[in-house]
């Protein structure tokens, strides 16, 4: 038979111990585990400098990698929590480092200074009406009117 005390020590043992992708769902970087789980299944997170798996246990003062669109953020783990909450709590589970929000500035102002091209299309497709207009400009053209 077990002893009670050993059951205990799994159960704070695992308690201690979070998800990868359940801390970054907690954390704030993904909307649902689902993204968190792709994104690191993708190879596009890692932890102390090791590709990481979903499953892998968190602990603090890991270092973790992650790119969440086109940006690389670098975040040293201060907390963990098996809850999603609002953002300065889970703001409070990480801290940036210093690197990281400089390549994440300089990236947003690269951005600012040269947008993507197909950004500035402001019109798009014509619609049903400017079709409409367009062919009534080819009825009307100067080779009917000789």
């Amino acid at each position: 038979m077990k002893h009670p005390a050993a059951a205990t020590d799994k159960k704070t043992a695992k308690a201690d111990g979070l998800r990868l992708d359940k801390w970054l769902w907690a954390a704030r970087f993904f909307k649902t585990r689902a993204l968190a789980a792709e994104e690191i299944g993708h190879g596009r997170v890692q932890i102390n400098g090791l590709v990481a798996k979903a499953s892998r246990e968190m602990k603090l003062g890991d270092l973790v990698r992650l790119r969440q669109g086109q940006v690389l953020r670098e975040v040293w783990v201060r907390g963990l929590s098996h809850a999603r909450g609002p953002a300065p709590q889970a703001q409070a589970l990480y801290e940036e480092t210093p690197e990281s929000i400089a390549l994440r500035e300089h990236a947003a102002e690269q951005r600012r200074l040269a947008p993507e091209p197909a950004q500035t299309i402001t019109q798009g497709r014509p619609t049903k009406q400017d079709r409409r207009r367009l062919s009534e400009w080819d009825r009307w053209s100067a080779s009917d009117e000789g």
